[in-house]
């Protein structure tokens, strides 16, 4: 709630801003985020995937090269004529040449297959010449790792990364084999040194740095060849590291964080193997990615301020129209109500303007109704004021009058005129209650009295001709009416409806309490109303101006009842010509003014 309250106390345009910084800003951002690392994690997804397809197709390539060299081995391996050559003791050097020049299937090989770049034999055959080919295993090459490690071997091939001496010393990536002479009971080691020309043309087309490992971690050729023959211990990757299963790896590789792509070749009947790795740093890949996500921030950014500065603008045009109206709500809530919005458009706001000068002129006229009411009030009051002098310019001297009344009828009853002198105690009766009204309510049981007595005189004055009923709820002579109201109406009946009717005429006084109201209905069979005249007579009820047409008794009734109660509440008059008249009205149980 407290949230909701300091949210209602910002102002509009800042309102705006807002919600389009939450709503727009902030989830742009987000996705801008999310795409940017999905982006860099599928540049390096891919570039992992091609370089493990690079170092697939390298080690297909590469097992041919080896291939080749372990067929080669086979052939030599069980050429009888090389079992001869190495095993025969010779008498002289010449003997020993000869047998050179017959068998030139080393130097053949190395000149058809550029692959391999030269084959010797380590023999231990004390009457062969030393050359290209054929050598006899000096002490340092008798001990080391690799050549007892062939000879234990006896039916494996190694592949090691050793010197050749018949090419000054220079290091091949070589593959090495006991051969075993069963005829003589002799061994020897084949040596076939591969072709790094052949490996590094390989290597060099890859993207990244690739590389061939050999089992002691030496690098055997590269994409980079000024790394062959060093080991990988230099640039910080572990034997451990280089005996893990083949597979993506995460590493420091030149000081930046690097993926290890790692590929194990082993070739068949080989007693070790070796592994092909290539190695790219993750900032390579993902800088392109980078530049693009840049790129595309700055678009987004640059969107975004050029929508901010739409968002202002429409604000301002908008927080300037509220304001307007504003203003001339002010007006209003000063007591101008001639105040006018004058704002365009078909939006919200100015449905709301064009409602507000519909309230506004609705407001004003309720307050000139107002006002005329209270004039029309003011002037029933005055002109009851002045009635009320008249009746009171009547009353010189009142308890004159009432004892003259008295004495005539006491004398009239003396005589034996007894109907006169109940007219007489009427008359006095009704005099007395009329000149008793004040200006507040009474009960509907004292306005019927002098309907009564009024009845009685009118029926003494008509004798048979008026007939007259009162149907009253028992209920009802309690509730508080205005003075004079039923009384007028009645007397209407009578003047208006009996007195030109030659035949009699009935007179009907019916009330009723029902859904909270008082109904009252005064009816007679008299003579009836012209439509024209019905019409007329309906029309001067609600003027304000007093006409000499006008039925006074009847427009003063209608007024004060819709003075006190409301609209609602004034006569309704039905009435047919030749058929009687019918005039009735409610109030509401209480006799609540609504002025």
């Amino acid at each position: 709630m407290k949230l909701i309250d300091k949210t209602n106390n910002i102002h509009m345009k800042k309102k705006l801003i807002i919600s389009f910084i939450l709503v727009v800003f902030i989830p742009v951002g987000i996705v801008g985020a999310l795409l940017t690392q999905s982006l860099r994690q599928t540049a390096l997804n891919d570039a992992v995937q091609q370089t493990s397809n690079d170092v697939e197709k390298v080690k297909t390539r590469i097992g041919e090269i080896l291939k080749l060299s372990i067929e080669i081995s086979n052939k030599l391996a069980t050429d009888p004529r090389l079992e001869v050559l190495v095993n025969k003791r010779y008498e002289s050097n010449y003997a020993v040449v000869e047998a050179y020049r017959e068998y030139r299937e080393f130097e053949q090989y190395v000149r058809l297959y550029k692959e391999i770049t030269n084959i010797r034999l380590y023999v231990d055959n004390p009457t062969l010449l030393n050359n290209w080919y054929y050598l006899q295993p000096e002490p340092s090459i008798a001990n080391s790792e690799w050549y007892k490690a062939t000879i234990k071997n006896s039916d494996k091939i190694g592949w090691y990364y050793i010197r050749d001496e018949t090419k000054g010393d220079s290091a091949y990536l070589s593959l090495v084999r006991r051969v075993y002479f069963p005829n003589y009971r002799t061994t020897c080691v084949l040596v076939i040194d591969i072709s790094p020309t052949q490996l590094n043309g390989i290597l060099r087309q890859e993207q990244f740095d690739t590389m061939v490992i050999d089992g002691n971690g030496y690098i055997d050729a590269a994409k980079n060849t000024d790394l062959v023959g060093k080991h990988i211990r230099d640039f910080h990757i572990t034997q451990e590291m280089l005996d893990k299963p083949s597979g993506t790896y995460q590493i420091d590789y030149n000081g930046e964080t690097s993926k290890l792509i790692i590929e194990s070749l082993i070739p068949d009947v080989s007693s070790n193997g070796l592994k092909i790795i290539s190695v790219f740093s993750v900032q390579s890949i993902v800088k392109g990615a980078n530049r693009i996500s840049m790129f595309g921030l700055f678009i987004i950014i640059m969107s975004l301020l050029i929508a901010l500065v739409f968002i202002y603008i429409f604000s301002s045009l908008l927080s300037k129209r509220i304001f307007r109206l504003s203003k001339q709500i002010n007006k209003v809530a000063l007591g101008d109500l001639h105040a006018s919005s004058v704002i365009d458009g078909d939006d919200e706001i100015g449905q709301l303007s064009r409602q507000f000068n519909y309230m506004v002129g609705n407001i004003r006229e309720l307050m000139e109704e107002v006002t005329e009411s209270n004039r029309q009030k003011a002037q029933l009051e005055l002109k009851q004021k002045e009635i009320k002098l008249k009746m009171m310019a009547s009353q010189i001297n009142p308890h004159f009058l009432f004892n003259a009344l008295e004495s005539l009828r006491m004398k009239i009853h003396l005589r034996g005129s007894a109907d006169i002198a109940d007219i007489v105690r009427v008359l006095g009766k009704l005099m007395r209650k009329s000149l008793e009204i004040g200006g507040g309510t009474i009960t509907l049981g004292e306005e019927l009295d002098m309907v009564r007595c009024y009845l009685a005189i009118q029926r003494f004055r008509y004798d048979d001709r008026l007939v007259y009923e009162l149907e009253l709820d028992p209920a009802s002579s309690e509730i508080q009416i205005l003075p004079l109201v039923v009384q007028p109406l009645v007397e209407n009946a009578v003047i208006h409806g009996i007195e030109n009717k030659e035949e009699a005429g009935f007179v009907r006084i019916r009330t009723e309490l029902k859904d909270h109201a008082l109904y009252v209905t005064v009816a007679d069979d008299g003579a009836g109303i012209p439509e024209a005249r019905l019409n007329a007579l309906i029309y001067s009820l609600d003027d304000p101006e007093d006409g000499k047409n006008h039925r006074i008794g009847l427009r003063n009734v209608h007024q004060r009842l819709i003075l006190t109660y409301g609209e609602q509440y004034g006569l309704r008059i039905v009435s047919r010509e030749n058929e009687g008249t019918e005039i009735h009205f409610m109030i509401p149980i209480g006799g609540d003014s609504h002025v």
